[in-house]
């Protein structure tokens, strides 16, 4: 079956208070998708993030973001006034995201909700702690302790709660007992939020698709709570820590700072931590896109405190193991094999043996230092990967046009008919609709025929990135039903659209 999809990040989306969330503005997305004739909406990671505002990098893998809970229904049921939020300064409406206003006005807002919010009066709230105790618990006293600490990394906090010693956890939980149920609080409402936002989804026949990085950050609860599963010392400091070796973009290669897994501890317990982990991702979502997918075949090691990703070296990961332990614990799951950067034959041989689909990208297709066999052009893909003709971590396809090397642009106009007139960014989309890939997903700002302004994210670079939002009316819909008439053109209707087809 030929599909589609649009990616576009929750916190992208049009609406108040500061950032996108589970709001109206949410909803309405849905039924814009439908009449774009669009089958699957892809979204980015939905962890609460810290220094640098990036979703790969969040203080919980299970946790939700409490950014995206829906001020407005919390007004709706009296937990809010109006008042309460017009008074608050959320940060410049627009097309950009001030995270600092957003951190300190969302916290008094989501405190003020919390003191109103009557847990005995909400049928739901039991059920939702017993069914996530296994890391509720831990994630809301990690956070309540990091408050306590000025936010600081749980390394640096006293050595009896570093180590999680049983009589200082037993006086932290007392003495931060409303700190850690405010944390309860945010973490039930954001799960009712979206929930229910995706249930409407499946409804109106979008189906969602999540993503999952494969390493967890240094700070967070994951490894404070689980210490063993990660390679640290005696100390609990990293031995090695993730990252990627030099290449032709980064000289000295990128140091990404995530603490390495114990995969032999890992395989005893039969990846159980894991299975936790990507059990709960299908609960949130209906396919799930694996970040980072080579690392489960081998991966970068880098010697902890080095200054760059030089000295690193590569590591045997669990293979196929942990992809036969994933299926027969879990069962049939749709999941996308994120197979980007150098691969290898054992790499390649892997994403073989899972049967997921990998990925392709049509901005690399074009590369000059890769040849004619390169794998990205459309005409060597095989049917089972998804294309992209970008991603989060890439320009916009304008973008592209004006940064990338003249030869590259000018082979993708040869290649791709391109016309100036058209605008280069629909030749380049209709390559990737036209292609046998079963699904292809446009982000929204190549939609939109937005410049590098609007990119996501520059790897390994902060501070300007994943702050660009949609405005409103952006999906206006004129674009929703070009969109419609290139995914008919293309066979990416979805089956419940075809039939509005025959039957107009």
């Amino acid at each position: 079956m030929r599909e589609n999809g649009v990616l576009l990040p929750i916190f992208a989306l049009p609406s108040e208070y500061g950032i996108g969330c589970f709001s109206k503005e949410a909803y309405a997305f849905v039924d814009t998708l439908k009449r774009a004739g669009q089958r699957w909406w892809q979204i980015l990671p939905l962890g609460p993030t810290g220094y640098g505002d990036s979703p790969y990098q969040s203080f919980s893998t299970f946790a939700g973001n409490p950014y995206f809970i829906n001020l407005e229904q919390l007004k709706e049921s009296g937990l809010l006034t109006k008042e309460e939020l017009e008074s608050e300064d959320f940060g410049e409406e627009g097309n950009s995201i001030d995270y600092e206003k957003l951190y300190h006005a969302r916290s008094r807002i989501l405190f003020k909700a919390f003191k109103r919010f009557r847990p005995l009066a909400d049928s739901d709230y039991a059920a939702f702690l017993k069914d996530n105790e296994f890391w509720l618990d831990d994630y809301c006293a990690y956070m309540a302790i990091k408050d306590k600490y000025d936010g600081k990394p749980w390394t640096k906090w006293d050595e009896p709660l570093r180590k999680r010693e049983p009589g200082a956890m037993r006086k932290a939980r007392l003495e931060l007992e409303e700190e850690i149920n405010f944390y309860r609080f945010q973490q039930f409402i954001f799960w009712r939020h979206w929930c229910w936002l995706h249930s409407y989804a499946n409804a109106n026949g979008i189906g969602i698709i999540g993503d999952i990085p494969i390493y967890v950050a240094f700070d967070s609860a994951d490894t404070w709570a689980n210490p063993d599963l990660f390679q640290f010392d005696e100390d609990m400091e990293p031995i090695a820590v993730a990252g990627c070796p030099p290449d032709g973009y980064a000289a000295k290669g990128q140091l990404w700072g995530n603490p390495l897994y114990r995969w032999d501890y890992h395989k005893s317990t039969g990846y159980a931590w894991w299975m936790k982990r990507i059990s709960y991702c299908m609960r949130q979502y209906d396919m799930l896109r694996i970040d980072h997918f080579r690392g489960f075949e081998s991966y970068y090691s880098v010697p902890y405190g080095d200054e760059d990703a030089s000295g690193g070296h590569w590591e045997e990961g669990p293979g196929i193991d942990f992809f036969d332990t994933l299926k027969k614990e879990i069962g049939a799951a749709r999941i996308i094999a994120e197979d980007l950067g150098f691969l290898t034959e054992s790499v390649r041989d892997l994403v073989k043996q899972t049967g997921y689909p990998g990925m392709k990208v049509l901005e690399f297709a074009f590369d000059s230092r890769d040849g004619s066999g390169n794998s990205y052009l459309p005409h060597n893909y095989p049917r089972n990967c998804v294309v992209y003709t970008g991603t989060h971590d890439n320009d916009t396809i304008l973008g592209w046009m004006t940064s990338a090397p003249p030869a590259d642009v000018a082979a993708a106009k040869r290649y791709l008919r391109l016309n100036r007139r058209e605008g280069y960014h629909w030749g380049m989309m209709r390559g990737a609709w036209a292609s046998v890939a079963d699904l292809a997903v446009m982000q929204m700002q190549d939609l939109l025929g937005l410049g590098s302004a609007a990119r996501m994210n520059v790897p390994s670079t902060v501070g300007a990135n994943w702050r660009w939002r949609a405005l409103p009316g952006s999906f206006s819909p004129a674009l929703a039903r070009k969109l419609r008439r290139e995914m008919a053109i293309y066979a990416r209707l979805p089956v419940a659209a075809k039939k509005e087809e025959e039957h107009a």
